[in-house]
């Protein structure tokens, strides 16, 4: 694969993971905040479809253009910035893995309780504080990643 093709699909996939992230979680947060039980139940709906058509494969994606990018450049894996960005990226991945989980379950617990009727229920609250923290997490540590990719430098070393 042409480098610039490879690139681009590498930014661009990193653009869908953060974006798609960022838009479904607010999406989610702002309902949830609202407590109305069919929104929630909406919401949650959109946010597990989007995670499955737009942030997973571009998860995926992240990883593999990577990967194939420093082989084309012939960057080791050891360059500090690189490093960085794959230990960070780890770490990212080990928040939003269990926030997909919680969103499953958030959006289960939203929807029995919009077919009966009931408001939200206080185990949706307690997923909520979950998903909530780990998905803060994840996106300070994108942010820490897309400086690393762009300066190709650590930002606490002079």
């Amino acid at each position: 694969m042409d480098y610039l093709l490879l690139k681009w699909v590498h930014i661009l996939s990193s653009t869908i993971l953060f974006g798609a992230g960022v838009g479904s979680a607010f999406h989610l947060f702002a309902s949830s905040l609202r407590r109305r039980t069919g929104g929630v139940a909406n919401s949650a709906r959109n946010v597990v479809l989007a995670d499955w058509l737009l942030t997973t494969p571009a998860a995926v994606l992240q990883p593999v253009t990577g990967v194939w990018l420093l082989h084309k450049l012939g960057l080791p894996y050891s360059t500090p910035w690189v490093a960085w960005s794959l230990v960070l990226y780890a770490v990212a991945i080990a928040c939003w893995l269990p926030v997909v989980a919680i969103q499953i379950r958030m959006k289960k617990v939203a929807e029995d309780a919009e077919r009966s009727g009931a408001p939200v229920p206080a185990a949706y609250d307690r997923m909520f504080h979950w998903w909530t923290g780990l998905g803060f997490a994840a996106f300070f540590v994108f942010l820490l990643i897309f400086w690393l990719m762009v300066a190709k430098a650590l930002p606490w070393a002079a």
